[in-house]
This record gives C-alpha cells, structure tokens and sequence, in this order.
C-alpha cells in the first residue's frame, strides 16, 4: 500500500491549461456522465458512496488557484454533497471569483448525473471516479445481496497513478515536425438558445443493430458515426458555403497509445474534414475519405507531437517567466483560432464495462458536455449506445438529419431530449 502524503497543491496537466481562461457562461468546460439504474436513487446511500470514491481520487478535492505564473491545483476541505438534480445541465463549475470543487453529484429519481470541470480531468479519467461511484454506490445499496461474494471492480490504479500527469511523464525534447493540413472550415450559424443554455438530444441504438451497418462499410464505429454526422451537416450547408470544408474535432483517448492510468487529462485532437463541393455526397465515399484522414493523424509522430506542444509552455523558461495575465490573453487568442479551425466534434468513449454481478442494477450510461456549437459524444453499456448531442443552436434539424440517416438504415433509433425554452 503506498502510504506516501499528497501533495497540498499540484499543477494543472499541459492540456488543463487551456481551460480557465476560456471559460465563460456560453461554453462552461463542462461535461457530464449519468447512469440509470432500475431502481430511485437513495440520496444517503449515494451520499456514502460518493464519501468513499472522492478518498480514492484525491484530485478532485482540489479547487483552482491562479500565482504570478500559472494556475495550479490546492487541496480544500470542502466536502461534496450530493443534490437533487436542480441545475441546467453541464452549468458553471469554475468561477475565478468563488473557490468551490470542480465537479457535482446530482440524483433526479433513477438517475445519478455527475458533471466535471474539463480542467480537472478528461472523459475517460472521469469515468474511472464515475464508475467507482457507480459500483460503491450498488454494494452498498444492495449489501446483503453481496455478502457472499463482493464484486471487483476494473480499475487497479493506484493513488499515484490517478494523480500522474501523463504529459509530462512523456514529454520529449526531440523534435516531432509533423506537416498539418490547414483547413478553413465551414461554421455552424444560427439563432441561438437564449441564457447560455444547450440542447441535448440523445439517440439510444441497439449496438449490434449499428455494428452489423458499421461491418458493411468495412470500417469503425466512431468513423462511421462521423461520417454520419458529417453528411448531416452537408445537408444543411447553403450552396456558397459549400467550397469550405466540413471538420470535426475528434478527441483521442492516449491511453490508448501510452502505459497511462492517470485519472486527470491525458487526450489528444485530430481535425479530419471532406470536402462536398470536390468529393461525392455519398456515405460511402466520405468514409473512405476519413479512413485516410485517421490513419494519416493517428501516427506515433502526430501522438508525439501533440504532447510535446502542449509541454512547450511548462519547458520553456522565457515563456514561464511571462505572467498568468499576460498568458490568458495568448490563450484566449490561441483558443479561438483552434475554434475557427472544425465545425463540430465528436467524442466516442467507447465501451463503459462493469461487473457482472451488479449489471443487472445497470441500465444504461451516457455523456454530453457544453459547447457553444454543436457536439456529439457517444458511449456504449451492455447493448445500447447513446449518442448524445448538445448545441447552442435553436434549431435541430443536424440532429434530426443524424438520426433519421440511421432508421433509413434500418437501424431502430428511439430518441429522447430535453426541453428548452426557445422563445
């Protein structure tokens, strides 16, 4: 057992960075996990659980703290309450002038929702602390029916580990030149919701019903999914706009690439766009144009030099002398010229997997997140995927577009979304 003391403070990883000072009330940095079960939640059980979990991931006691230099992470002793669900989702976590932890608990009857400041971790840290609440949350609730044989969960990280910050860990001085298409993207544009509010529509599909379309065009799920969503926004693209081509941001789990079991950032970006005005409308075509696309981004010199930029900062002794005020305004700037670069994102999580023995407690899983333009995440439990849109924009019909390319298909598709005041 490592009984070694955490630190009172920790640095914000390379990507969190980017975060605090791009925050605001159109795009909180916020994204959100839930899980349904079968059964109401019972607020003292959970209560206990998440008691527990926030123990084990000593990070997420942390509130942010801005020096001369940079931002930086302070252990507090607030403790977390969980809450009935009262809150738009993925509203405001992080506010300079109010130190309060960087995530939440809510409960809304068969619902656990638990939303994320993106500066503390990424999708798939987060969900290291979420499915241990998850499964402490079960055990206890259902104790007796555990007393013969406790289940174990999947996550053999150690307290170190979950704090790791695996940019630094791999950072390397050499020098990755990686020659990068520059794109003009088109924009999405529109009315937009009033209050800084989003949309979220959510699509749950039968995951063999979409892996079987998926195997006919010989390609993944999360390409297939893109090229979906690209075609989508084709559609509703004018005819002057289409000479620009459609970009989404896809973000790269890099744990997938390096020995990572850190709870915090570890992610990579690739942009992969098609043009419609030079290339087929057909599905077909756009896939292969976005195999090339991810084979040509997801190479260990792309990986490589994602992780050394964003570790420029940290290694750089003239730019760390530059003060933190001077920094936001560079990080600002460096932010929205990344923004004018895609047109939307989609984020797969890919499988979220759990015990056998307390899935049959388990109905599904699911993740969205805030964004001032269009956003797709998608995540897979048991035999459903969800994929989730939020948007900023009143109209739907990208959304609609998605979905009904899918029943076309073939493919069932029930539809769920929440209700927003469009007046």
């Amino acid at each position: 057992m490592n009984n070694k003391k955490v630190s009172e403070w920790n640095r914000l990883d390379n990507a969190a960075k980017i975060f605090p000072p791009n925050s605001k009330n159109s795009d909180t940095k916020v994204f959100r996990f839930a899980c349904e079960l079968y059964e109401n939640i019972d607020k003292n059980v959970l209560q206990n659980a998440l008691n527990v979990t926030v123990e084990a991931f000593p990070i997420y006691k942390s509130v942010i703290k801005s020096g001369l230099f940079w931002y930086y992470f302070e252990q507090s002793h607030f403790k977390p309450e969980v809450v009935e669900e009262n809150l738009p989702p993925c509203t405001t976590l992080y506010d300079k002038n109010n130190k309060t932890l960087l995530f939440r608990v809510m409960y809304y009857k068969k619902r656990i929702s638990f939303e994320v400041y993106h500066a503390l971790s990424d999708g798939a840290g987060a969900l290291q602390f979420f499915k241990t609440l998850v499964f402490h949350y079960i055990t206890m609730k259902h104790e007796y029916k555990f007393k013969d044989k406790v289940p174990v969960l999947d996550i053999e990280a150690s307290r170190t580990q979950k704090m790791d910050d695996s940019f630094q860990k791999y950072y390397s001085k050499a020098k990755t030149e990686v020659k990068k298409k520059k794109y003009k993207a088109y924009r999405l544009r529109g009315p937009k919701i009033l209050e800084y509010r989003i949309s979220v529509i959510e699509g749950v599909i039968p995951v063999d019903s979409i892996l079987a379309k998926v195997k006919e065009y010989r390609t993944s799920l999360t390409i297939f999914m893109a090229a979906v969503l690209m075609c989508a926004i084709n559609e509703e693209m004018s005819v002057r706009m289409k000479k620009r081509p459609v970009v989404l941001s896809i973000p790269v789990n890099l744990r997938n690439y390096y020995r990572s079991q850190t709870a915090r950032n570890f992610f990579g970006v690739i942009n992969v766009g098609y043009n419609f005005s030079t290339g087929s409308n057909d599905l077909e075509d756009v896939i292969e144009g976005l195999k090339r696309s991810f084979k040509e981004n997801l190479t260990p010199e792309h990986l490589a030099k994602r992780i050394n930029m964003l570790a420029t900062l940290e290694h750089n002794y003239l730019l760390r002398a530059i003060p933190l005020r001077i920094k936001d305004i560079a990080l600002k700037i460096a932010n929205s010229i990344v923004d004018r670069s895609y047109t939307s994102t989609l984020s797969n999580v890919g499988i979220i997997n759990m015990p056998e023995d307390i899935k049959p407690f388990i109905s599904s899983f699911d993740i969205f997140v805030s964004t001032n333009k269009l956003q797709a995440c998608a995540c897979s439990y048991d035999n459903k995927l969800r994929v989730s849109f939020t948007s900023a924009f009143v109209s739907t019909e990208i959304q609609r577009r998605f979905f009904k390319t899918l029943t076309d298909m073939g493919i069932p598709v029930t539809v769920e979304s929440n209700i927003v005041n469009e007046e």
